[in-house]
């Protein structure tokens, strides 16, 4: 066993980092008086650019060239935060992506268009406002009150020995100290304050950064976004299950296959040459075990990814399963194309499924399977003439079904009042591709 080895945890944010010991002597109370110093200032810059726009756009409005400069104001959050995000890095070291929408077209009037219809505009253009008239100030209070009156308490024998001469000097030019003691005592609460300071100012710049992101960034927006990279990454496993569903059938069949119909021959021709005795009943029966081995193989391949399917498409592999069928089927399936594999690979185990619970349970004559492509979804019905009464909680396979639909995010519906007629309608969100193929 290889050596223990230690892993050091950093903190990631202010918050975090005020809850350890060690802060003072961090590099994180610089970071929160640089992330409140420059808000001051950014602040004061938007509320100039913001003050400057309106008035502008105020007085050119009355012969309408300002209107358009109107526009101009509503985005003027967008620079705003941008620029607050870059702050942010300040106090979190995890950055803030953009939450704005890709223009669907190139141009100046498709990205006008995005941005004004999106929340986010408006939230950030609430942000800049907010920042203007009344964050600013805090952050300038907050730096003033927590770090350059401690440091100017600091810095009292300094100022007593330069500008008083030696004699006196004055504190946070309020009161009068005239003897070094004194001074020197100022200077070490000072230091004390300082270090009180040093929390006060992580607590502030954690609190402000934390409404930044909650204006900036709504938790709606981080969550629809988490759920995008969800739906991503599960189509993504979806596709790997398939392509490897399809790589076990290929082995199986190219393989394991081919080597029983090998030796099936083999067998064949040993009983053949072999003189009738023991000898010859022997080979008779491991050629009859060595067939129903091949006929079980040739079931497994079917019921992993049916050579049909892959070959010539879901109509056609609809149609071969239900000539297997112990009942009568009627298919009305016609399809231009062919949709995504994981797709068609769904669609045709529920047909699969659902022309097996025909058989098993519902005592029907006739079944019949129909369905189509229309409006970007394939849509399949499966319906009988049998009693009727299907409950998906009786270990019929529907709830199985169910939730392979939805990770395709399918529908599925099931109606089977007491009687009869039962139906089963699935919908899968997809577009068709290359056409199908239809000479099997």
């Amino acid at each position: 066993m290889g050596p223990l080895t230690v892993m050091h945890m950093h903190p990631g944010n202010v918050w975090q980092a005020m809850s350890r010991p060690g802060f003072l002597l961090s590099a994180w109370p610089w970071r929160a008086a640089a992330y409140l110093l420059t808000g001051a200032v950014t602040g004061f810059a938007t509320l100039v650019g913001i003050v400057t726009l309106a008035v502008v756009c105020g007085a050119l409005a009355i012969v309408l060239v300002g209107l358009p400069l109107l526009v101009v104001v509503a985005l003027s959050g967008i620079p705003v935060a941008g620029v607050e995000r870059c702050r942010l890095r300040l106090t979190d070291r995890n950055p803030l992506a953009s939450r704005h929408q890709v223009p669907a077209a190139p141009g100046l009037w498709a990205w006008l268009t995005t941005r004004l219809r999106e929340q986010g505009t408006w939230r950030e253009l609430g942000y800049a406002l907010l920042f203007a008239g009344l964050l600013w100030p805090v952050d300038a209070l907050a730096i003033t009150v927590a770090l350059l009156f401690p440091l100017s308490m600091v810095a009292t024998p300094l100022l007593m020995a330069t500008i008083g001469d030696g004699h006196e000097a004055k504190v946070l030019k309020q009161w009068t100290v005239t003897t070094w003691p004194a001074a020197f005592g100022v200077a070490v609460l000072g230091l004390l304050l300082t270090g009180l300071g040093a929390y006060v100012l992580g607590a502030t710049a954690g609190a402000r950064a934390e409404l930044a992101r909650l204006l900036i960034a709504s938790r709606e927006g981080e969550l629809g976004a988490k759920v995008v990279e969800l739906a991503r990454s599960r189509a993504r496993l979806v596709n790997a299950f398939e392509a490897e569903r399809r790589r076990i059938e290929r082995d199986l069949h190219d393989g394991a296959q081919q080597r029983l119909v090998a030796l099936m021959m083999v067998l064949g021709l040993a009983r053949l040459d072999a003189p009738p005795g023991p000898l010859t009943d022997q080979l008779i029966r491991a050629h009859e075990e060595a067939g129903k081995a091949l006929a079980e193989l040739r079931e497994l391949v079917q019921g992993i990814c049916p050579k049909v399917l892959t070959d010539y498409g879901l109509q056609a592999a609809v149609s071969d399963a239900a000539d297997r069928c112990v009942i009568p089927v009627d298919v009305d399936l016609e399809l231009p194309g062919r949709p995504a594999e994981a797709v068609e690979s769904a669609a045709y185990f529920v047909v699969c499924e659902a022309l097996a619970n025909v058989a098993k349970h519902s005592r029907a004559h006739r079944a019949q399977v129909s369905g189509g492509h229309r409006d970007g979804r394939l849509f399949l019905e499966v319906r009988d003439d049998g009693c009727g009464g299907a409950d998906p909680s009786a270990g019929s396979g529907l709830t199985g079904l169910a939730d392979r639909v939805s990770v395709l995010d399918g529908r599925l519906a099931l109606t089977s009042p007491p009687g009869g007629p039962t139906l089963l309608r699935v919908e899968f969100p997809c577009e068709l591709t290359e056409a199908a193929d239809h000479s099997a």
